[in-house]
């Protein structure tokens, strides 16, 4: 499919696999896309900054990536960060057309419906669109799709609006007449309320006075303040919304002087709010900041999980809001058609935005349009001829993340002797194809099922998001392909169960590997050949000082698991290493939260007892702070103490036994690349064995169930 991107400081338009469907969600086959003028012509000046200017500029991401730096080392991080910025950005937030597919469990929508769908990175420029439940509304019968691509801004200017709480009879102004105001004047006037427009461009408050609006000002030929309190027998507007944009602080300043006492202003553009104390004091000014549709943004649960908010508790949500939007645009008492529409085929996007860019383009509403020719969702785009047969093993990627792009694949390229990318599989088409192009793939796609079947893949490395890696195994598995996959294995005994069962009937079954790297690593290699020689059972005390993570994060949801499930089974597997032995017993016991913002199975202390008589106990916590070491190990054992500090250095107390040092965190990653290749290649015994998968996996769930 046809995908607009943002790249280098300016459009591109590429062919990219198409997505497929996701469970809750709707295949869309867009017609119309509206440009968001101001938002993605920022996101484009951006994109071409050096950066540093745009660290100056983005000051949070910046102290992201020295975090990075600190933790990673600085050649993954500028890797990452390159990673990101060579794939190119998606765009667009606001699009219309004709449901192609409906998801599992989806009941709401069918094939055929015309809908209108929002969410940035989701209603992007591209011909095919996966949308969520809660981002996708019916089109109602009388409107185009080229009106309801429009439903974003709509919702926008509506979310502004409801945040004003205008009555019948007052009056408002809005301050920018670009498409947020042109509408926002257009729904007040529905609302029954007074409007005064103020805009610097005298064309746009034209515009906005030929569809009906009361008042306009010309902010460039006088003063509006003044105006507006003229307009109102001194008092000023009942309130005002912003819908301009702009750096300056005049912009917020001005519109609280233009309002009446105890009057509101609501602030839906992006302007500088270094806010004067004296317009909002004497007045006793209400502020609001507008967040984009509505309620429900933002918010996983909302927006992907598909989990409405009851009505009577949040009357207008985001999608009510949209749905609102359309119906106004149904009824006639809200127009789009006569605000200056200029449209583009999306082959000529990078033009429509070069001219938006340098100014020639001054239509208030840019629609991008899609062919009409009847198009075939393809999930697969070829990038270049598949490599000749050889020696080394062809490579699927499954999940093209932040970690397997800065990890696994800069190792395989290290091992480009024993492996070769073959493809790449991501959720969405546009990251496929670049880190498929950046890491020299054959092709990339959006589809598992085209990896199974296809007979070049030697080995399926599976790093996507924690609840797919149990049914991903088992379907590699049966369609004959050697796996590797990022921990956990799964997050369902189950298919724990069935994966054993896999192999019980199978003899001569494909390898599988979960990627448990910690015993690979310099530091457990050494450890391991101290302890080889031990007489006595041994007592091992492991630290993970995880840091915090935020409560919506991905980790704690169903998604990730929990960081139990999702991260401790490294060390489970690690003390099954050390101990060479088989565990008896397990107790674990965690902090009781007095709130939501902490989580058992992100704090707690594992004690497991083995055959051999060693004793190992994990503390995990996320209550610590990130400044201090994450991982350290103390081993005590005949009379020696091993002591390691995040897997960059090993102490050896009560030997001759040199310690050993690095500068870098060597956590194991490439060295299981390494055994991994060797297994593959010359028959060797599996890295780590079934049984050892399968018992670090029970541990986890067994730690769970009694947390």
């Amino acid at each position: 499919m046809k995908q607009a991107l943002v790249k280098d400081g300016g459009v591109i338009v590429k062919e990219v696999p198409a997505p497929q469907v996701s469970p809750k969600g709707l295949l869309v086959r867009v017609y119309h896309s509206c440009v968001s003028v101001g938002t993605e012509t920022a996101s484009i000046g951006n994109s071409g900054l050096p950066l540093y200017r745009r660290a100056l500029k983005q000051r949070e991401h910046a102290r992201r990536v020295i975090e990075l730096m600190r933790d990673q080392g600085v050649k993954r991080t500028l890797d990452r960060v390159l990673g990101k910025l060579s794939a190119g950005l998606a765009i667009g937030y606001s699009a219309a057309g004709e449901v192609l597919e409906v998801g599992s469990e989806v009941s709401d929508f069918a094939a055929g419906d015309l809908v209108a769908c929002a969410g940035g990175g989701i209603a992007n420029h591209a011909e095919f669109i996966d949308v969520p439940l809660n981002l996708a509304v019916r089109i109602p019968t009388g409107v185009t799709t080229e009106s309801a691509s429009t439903v974003t801004l709509g919702a926008i200017s509506l979310q502004g609006i409801r945040r004003a709480n205008p009555t019948l009879g007052e009056t408002i102004a809005v301050v920018g007449l670009g498409i947020l105001g042109q509408l926002a004047a257009q729904l007040l006037r529905a609302n029954g309320c007074r409007v005064c427009g103020v805009d610097i461009d005298a064309e746009r408050v034209r515009i906005a006075l030929d569809q009906g609006m009361d008042f306009g000002i010309d902010a460039s030929t006088e003063n509006y303040v003044d105006r507006l309190r003229r307009l109102t027998d001194g008092f000023g507007a009942d309130a005002v919304i912003v819908t301009a944009a702009g750096a300056s602080n005049t912009i917020i300043s001005e519109a609280m002087q233009a309002c009446r006492k105890k009057g509101r202003v609501v602030l839906v553009g992006d302007v500088g709010l270094d806010l004067k104390r004296s317009d909002l004091y004497k007045k006793e000014l209400d502020f609001f900041i507008s967040c984009s549709y509505g309620p429900g943004r933002y918010d996983p649960v909302y927006e992907e999980d598909g989990h409405d908010y009851p009505l009577g508790y949040v009357r207008w949500t985001e999608n009510r809001n949209m749905d609102a939007y359309l119906r106004l645009l149904a009824s006639g008492r809200v127009s789009v058609s006569n605000l200056g529409i200029r449209k583009y085929p999306v082959d000529h996007a990078p033009q429509a935005y070069e001219a938006l860019m340098n100014g020639s383009e001054r239509s208030l509403i840019v629609i991008l349009e899609y062919p009409e020719r009847e198009v075939v969702p393809t999930r697969a785009v070829t990038l270049k001829a598949s490599a000749k047969a050889d020696k080394r093993m062809k490579v699927a990627l499954v999940g093209a993340g932040n970690f397997a792009c800065t990890t696994h694949l800069p190792n395989l390229a290290k091992l480009k002797d024993r492996f070769v990318v073959h493809c790449v599989m991501s959720r969405t088409g546009a990251n496929a194809q670049a880190i498929a192009s950046r890491f020299g793939a054959s092709y990339a796609t959006t589809e598992l099922e085209q990896i199974l079947a296809d007979p070049a893949v030697d080995l399926v490395i599976i790093a996507t998001r924690h609840n797919l890696h149990g049914g991903m195994v088992l379907n590699a598995l049966r369609a004959g392909k050697n796996v590797f996959v990022e921990k956990p294995l799964t997050l369902n005994p189950d298919d724990l169960e069935e994966i054993r069962h896999f192999y019980q009937i199978n003899n001569n079954a494909p390898l599988l590997m979960t990627g448990y790297n910690r015993r690979f690593s310099p530091v457990m290699k050494r450890a391991q050949k101290i302890l080889k020689q031990r007489i006595t059972p041994m007592i091992v005390n492991y630290r993970m000082n995880a840091g915090p993570l935020p409560s919506d994060h991905w980790v704690h949801s169903f998604e990730g698991g929990g960081r139990n499930l999702g991260e401790a089974c490294h060390v489970y597997d690690l003390f099954n290493f050390l101990t060479a032995s088989k565990a008896i017993q397990i107790h674990a016991i965690s902090i009781s939260p007095a709130g939501k913002q902490h989580f058992r199975n992100d704090n707690f202390v594992a004690t497991i007892s083995y055959e051999d008589g060693s004793v190992c106990t994990l503390t995990y916590t996320g209550l610590g702070s990130k400044s201090h070491p994450k991982e350290a190990m103390d081993i005590f054992v005949d009379g020696k103490v091993l002591s390691m500090l995040d897997y960059k250095s090993l102490t050896v107390a009560g030997t001759k036994a040199r310690a050993w040092k690095s500068m870098t965190q060597q956590k194991g990653h490439i060295e299981e690349m390494e055994a991994l290749a060797d297994c593959l290649r010359n028959g060797a015994e599996w890295p780590i064995s079934l049984d050892e998968q399968i018992e670090a996996a029970r541990m986890a769930f067994e730690i769970e169930r009694q947390m």
